[in-house]
């Protein structure tokens, strides 16, 4: 079988690639720097030519409204299309936990309209949405730092490290299309700003971070529902704990 993975050379898409060819299967990592681009159309028929998965973990380092919806809703449209030609059996894209419960967001509007342009778009898919990963804490830290203050609010997440997202892909790339969306989370649900404080405290940060209940993420307000995971979704194996042990070791 052949697989596709575009943004293979991304934090996760390495992940992806590096395991699957372990097992054996044919994998293509395709990012611009191998001649591919989703968002311009380049190389996407010659990669995509045998391919019977097509894995999306792509994303834009920019998170201004109009950028990010144009780099998801073109790079979506282009990969239909190679995708149809090429008789794709399935799309896995990986999304964001409350992508349809932040509208203030920008980005997670984006996200939003992916998810609604690849439901619409004839090939059977698989969309995982993932919480936030353990790995950016410091730069949330950092986004809502003024001075030696960091200010979050107390709404509750449940954050993953990046090898159970890669782990959870691995197995719905192997599975059938559930043309629906499956959500995964790590096993710990945490209050916002308590989750910073223990990351600035372990990794002997002096900031202090203030709770407050208007402080934005992504550009959003949240709530207690926003960005935690749905009933019945995957759970990951590693705490929060854990991989905050791990990575201070």
């Amino acid at each position: 079988m052949k697989i596709v993975v575009i943004g293979g050379n991304g934090l996760i898409g390495k992940k992806l690639v590096n395991t699957l060819r372990e097992r054996g299967y044919e994998v293509v990592a395709a990012s611009p720097s191998s001649g591919v681009n989703a968002v311009t159309g380049e190389g996407l028929a010659d990669v995509l030519v045998g391919a019977q998965v097509v894995v999306d973990v792509t994303n834009l380092p920019s998170f201004e409204d109009a950028a990010v919806l144009e780099f998801f809703e073109k790079s979506f449209r282009n990969l239909l299309a190679a995708e149809a030609i090429a008789g794709v059996g399935h799309h896995v894209a990986l999304s964001v936990v409350g992508a349809d419960r932040i509208p203030d967001s920008g980005y997670m509007r984006a996200k939003a309209a992916q998810e609604k342009l690849i439901k619409a778009g004839g090939v059977p898919y698989t969309i995982l949405r993932a919480t936030q990963f353990f790995e950016f804490m410091g730069a949330i830290a950092q986004a809502a730092t003024d001075g030696q203050t960091v200010r979050l609010p107390a709404a509750l997440i449940q954050p993953i490290v990046s090898d159970d997202v890669a782990a959870a892909l691995v197995d719905i790339t192997l599975g059938e299309p559930v043309n629906g969306i499956v959500d995964l989370a790590c096993p710990d649900r945490l209050h916002f700003d308590e989750l910073i404080r223990r990351f600035l405290s372990a990794t002997h940060d002096p900031r202090q971070v203030v709770t407050d209940i208007h402080a934005r993420y992504f550009g959003a307000e949240l709530d207690d529902h926003t960005l935690v995971p749905g009933d019945n979704s995957l759970i990951g194996s590693t705490c929060f704990e854990d991989w905050l042990s791990r990575s201070i070791a």
